[in-house]
Formats: C-alpha cells, structure tokens, sequence
C-alpha cells in the first residue's frame, strides 16, 4: 500500500528541502514531495508539523552477534537503532568467530535480511583482530565490507597498519583506526587527571591516543589511504586532524555524543555506565571536539554504540566492561543540547549523521527526492522523555543518562518503504509487517 506523509516540516539540504510538504511513498521509493498531495487507496499519515528527515546512519555500532549475543544480537542491535532514528548502521568486527573471512560477513548479512534496519559490515584489518598477520582485505570487500578495523584493538605494529593501508586503498576501503597505545594505556580505567588521581582509579593520558592519531596520519600521508579515526576524544587529537586536513591529507574522524556532553568529572559517582574506551575526558577536551565538529574538522557523529550485559557493568569501576549503549538517545541527546540550543543546525547534523557517514562508507544515499529508496527519521522536538533503562529495546542497558529527561524523541522511522518503528502515540513499537 502507498503510503502518504501529510503535513511533514521536511529538512534535506542536499535537495534544497525547507519547509512543510506532502511525501508519498510507493512500495520502498519516494514518489512525490510537494506542497500539497491528494491521494485514495493510501495509508495517510498526519504528521501534524513534525520534522522528517532523511534516514540517519551510525557508521560505528557493536552487534556482538555471532558470538556475544547475552549482549546484543542483530536483530536487537537493529531494533534499537530503529528506534534511535537510524535507518542504515555499520557494524564492527569484534565478533566471535571476528569478522575477518567470507563466511562470517556472509552471516552477518544473512541475518541482517531479518533485521529491521540497513546493516553494512566492517571487516577486520588482521586476522582474529591480533594485529599479527593481515586479514585477507580483497575477499573481504568482496563479501560487502565498506571499511576494514579491528576495532577496539588498535594496531600496533606499524608495519602492519603500513600494509592493510596499501591493500585498504586497492579496494578503495577506509582503514577506520582506534588509536590507543596499549603501552600509555596500561590498565588505565578513565581519563589521566585531576579526578583520577582523587577518585584513586588507574588514568589513561591523552597522549595514549595522540601518539597513534600522529602515527596513522603518518602512514596514510606515505600510502594515500583514506584514513577514518574513531571516537575522536582529545584536544590535541583535534589539532592534529586540523594539520592533516590543511595538508589535503585523505583523513576523516568521528565523535560520539558521550565525548561532546560528559566529562571525566561524570566518573565521581563511579557508575560503570561511565566507563567508555577511550575514556571520558577532561572538559577542555570536550569544547575542543564541539569546536573542530562546528569548524567542519570532524566529519561525523557516531554512537560507538557498545552493549553489554548487566553483569559487565556490575561491581568495582576497575573491573567493569568498556562502553555506552547509545542509539537509542543520540538523536534526542543532540537535539536537546545542540539543536534547541542554537549550536548547531538540522541541515549540520544531517551532514555528520547521514550525509558525511554515507560518503566515507561509499554508499548511495539520495535523500528526499522522487526516485530514491525511502529511509526517513521523523523527529518531534515537542516530546519530553526520560529515559528509561526498563524500556531499551537494546539488550545492553548500559546508559549514563539514564533518568535524564531529553527533549525531542524519534517518532517513526521508515526503511525501505516499510514503517518499522512507531511511537507516534506513545506506545514504541517495532513493526516487522507492513
């Protein structure tokens, strides 16, 4: 059945889009925008001024399937991205057995057919993720991958990370680098600084990141990789994106929504929610990643969404799993501290939420325009929520702003034509039939 959006306030700066229009849908493609539709034998949706969008998508999320799934698995990690907003979510290869062969992205992909949102897999960079031997990268980008890491196991041997960037830019892959030295690191557990030494807990200096972003920028300059840094935390981070970009270096960078509102300071209570790799850093750190996101030198916005079950989080700080479950809060968590508050704009958000990941990624995204494939987000900045642990759709409960009341929330989302996520009344539902 066609279905038809009535009264929608439509955002889209790459079709020039501002304003209040009708969107008809026929089966998975946009058919019409216009001012005004009259159409029978249509679902018709009255969507009353609410802010449609085209569909987000996280280029950094963690499924855990196959493998982990007492954590999350496709189908739930998909669910939650529904109702977060995102229509399309790259997953990462820190699987078991790790997504480092043919079979494993042709199982991720077969599952992800049953799933409710777009899924793209990341292939790892060496074999199992240990950082020894490469990965067999042509295979693997025949499989589908997008982009080649090993995730939360950074690189170390540089050799190594020389080589996947040469193999990475035959198949014209990103290398997306979590840059950490393992040695600064340590058994680091938070931030190195004033609240670590008086809250007692092991610190990870900023400069266990800085030296590898230095290091990989390095490699890319030698090799013309397209280089993607995850989870950018640092100040000094930033300034060295700076440098590269003047440079006309091939380089690009995330910052998820926990780096740009928390600090270290979140950590005196000691709730594990808190405890994210890299860590949560000092405030100066956090207004250095808002300033390089509004002067365009970070490209992307990205969850680093990381579910774990409630015993990894449970007990002593040290002992606690790394990570933040956040697709279901980013949009409104944006909106309620950025949007709203005149930080930033729909039509930039839009370039680090869909546009900018799209084209990292390689993959087509149209927006809103007769003739593309219909991934919306429709967004009510007028709902005032509190988030609630209970009522995750993740099975990774793991948020540090849980209880917080947010403004604005995800109302539905659209992929492919079909409604799969449906809180328009205030009952959240995921819709598999259509």
């Amino acid at each position: 059945m066609k279905k038809l959006f009535k009264n929608a306030f439509i955002i889209d700066p790459l079709n020039d889009l501002t304003g209040k229009y009708d969107l008809l849908l026929d089966a998975d493609k946009i058919v019409a925008i216009k001012k005004e539709i009259n159409q029978e034998d249509c679902m018709i949706i009255d969507l009353k001024g609410k802010i449609l969008l085209p569909g987000l998508i996280d280029m950094h999320t963690h499924l855990r399937e196959p493998g982990f799934e007492e954590k999350e698995t496709i189908k739930t990690g998909c669910e939650a991205a529904a109702a977060g907003g995102f229509t399309t979510i790259a997953c990462m290869p820190n699987t078991n057995p790790v997504a480092d062969n043919q079979a494993t992205i042709e199982y991720i992909k077969a599952r992800a057919k049953e799933a409710v949102v777009n899924v793209i897999p990341i292939g790892s960079i060496t074999k199992g993720s240990s950082g020894k031997e490469l990965a067999e990268i042509g295979f693997l980008s025949e499989a589908g991958v997008k982009a080649i890491s090993d995730d939360g196991n950074p690189v170390m041997n540089s050799e190594i990370m020389r080589r996947a960037m040469e193999y990475a830019s035959s198949f014209s892959l990103p290398v997306i680098s979590h840059c950490e030295d393992k040695n600064l690191a340590g058994d680091g557990v938070m931030h190195e600084g004033y609240y670590s030494t008086i809250l007692g807990l092991k610190g990870i200096p900023a400069a266990a990141e800085e030296v590898m972003i230095a290091r990989d920028i390095i490699l890319a300059e030698m090799t013309g990789a397209h280089l993607h840094i995850a989870h950018l935390s640092t100040a000094r981070g930033v300034e060295l994106l700076r440098d590269a970009k003047k440079r006309g270096l091939k380089i690009t960078a995330e910052v998820t929504p926990h780096h740009l509102l928390l600090t270290d300071q979140k950590v005196k209570g000691y709730n594990p929610d808190t405890k994210v790799n890299p860590p949560l850093r000092s405030d100066r750190d956090r207004k250095a990643l808002c300033k390089g996101l509004k002067d365009g030198i970070i490209d992307v916005i990205a969850t680093d969404h990381a579910p774990h079950t409630y015993e990894d989080k449970l007990g002593e700080y040290d002992l606690a799993s790394f990570g933040i479950s956040g697709l279901e809060t980013a949009l409104s968590l944006l909106y309620d501290n950025f949007i709203d508050k005149n930080v930033f704009t729909w039509e930039e958000l839009l370039d680090f939420m869909a546009y900018g990941p799209a084209e990292i990624l390689g993959i087509k995204h149209g927006g809103l325009k007769k003739g593309s494939t219909a991934d919306i987000t429709v967004f009510d900045p007028d709902i005032s929520w509190k988030v609630s642990k209970e009522k995750m759709k993740s099975r990774g409960k793991n948020t540090p702003f849980a209880n917080n009341v947010l403004q604005g929330r995800v109302v539905l989302t659209v992929v492919k034509g079909n409604i799969v996520y449906n809180n328009m009344n205030g009952e959240a539902r995921i819709l598999y039939d259509n």
